[in-house]
């Protein structure tokens, strides 16, 4: 995988306002992302670019190849937890994401980011040093697999001498990448900003909880440079309830139409 360290959009643009779209991590309130790509759909707003972390790469990746909101919806609904997950034997983590990767496998084929129509930026973290990793170039799976990569739950994906996991150590809701590949106005979607964490069930959710909110506060910091940031309060939502999902995805497209509605119109 040919890969880049970090340091630390159609119908609407302006002649030279290129728009990215970043996409944040959270496990299962991933599925708002899809609620936000209705109403983009709707409104007739084309990001030019799109960077994604965690679950918010699973997503970013699909629809940078292509994948239309309705599809990603019906996708969606068809998950399982136990689609994404699978036990292995490892003294990194409990569980092993390969499944994680085989449904993008089975979803583009074996694609590379480079390729993507819509220029896409995935992001991880290298446990070993604790940087960034900005993926922007190798297998789609592969870096959709690393960003994803739970600490503790899911084991690590080995590139070179680096162990990648999930990107949200470093960056939740990846604005610098499309800083850097040349967006001139950035919509983001932060789904644990309004988040209120409950009781954990299990130890996944022990680990979730304790990961997601120690991370919260400066990925507030880092989102500060954006245009517009949709944060869907999903706080009646669990991390891991599978079975949530079209009231997520719906709670997602509620938030996020009025908010581009209204940027829409500032911007004509």
């Amino acid at each position: 995988m040919d890969i880049q360290k970090g340091q630390t959009a159609g119908s609407l643009k302006e002649p030279e306002s290129r728009i990215g779209l970043a996409l944040g991590g959270g496990a299962v309130l991933g599925a708002a992302h899809v609620g936000v790509l209705k109403a983009m759909h709707e409104l007739d707003i084309r990001p030019d670019f799109v960077s994604g972390t965690s679950i918010g790469s699973f997503i970013a990746a699909l629809y940078a190849f292509g994948k239309r909101w309705d599809e990603l919806e019906t996708l969606a609904r068809e998950l399982d937890w136990s689609d994404l997950s699978g036990l292995t034997i490892s003294g990194y983590g409990l569980l092993s994401n390969r499944k994680f990767g085989d449904i993008v496998k089975r979803l583009l084929g074996s694609c590379r980011i480079e390729d993507a129509p819509l220029p896409l930026a995935i992001v991880s973290t290298d446990i070993c040093t604790g940087r960034k990793v900005v993926m922007r170039r190798g297998d789609v799976a592969m870096a959709v697999m690393a960003s994803s990569s739970i600490p503790g739950i899911f084991r690590p994906v080995e590139c070179r001498s680096m162990l990648l996991v999930d990107g949200v150590l470093t960056e939740n809701v990846p604005i610098s990448p499309l800083v850097d590949m040349g967006a001139e106005r950035i919509i983001c979607v932060d789904l644990l900003g309004m988040h209120t964490f409950r009781r954990p069930e299990h130890m996944a959710t022990l680990l979730l909880n304790a990961f997601y909110s120690a991370m919260r506060a400066i990925s507030q910091i880092q989102i500060q440079g954006a245009d517009l940031v949709i944060s869907p309060d999903l706080s009646g939502f669990s991390l891991v309830d599978m079975s949530a999902v079209p009231e997520i995805l719906e709670t997602g497209y509620r938030a996020a139409y009025p908010l581009l509605k209204a940027w829409k119109e500032q911007l004509e």
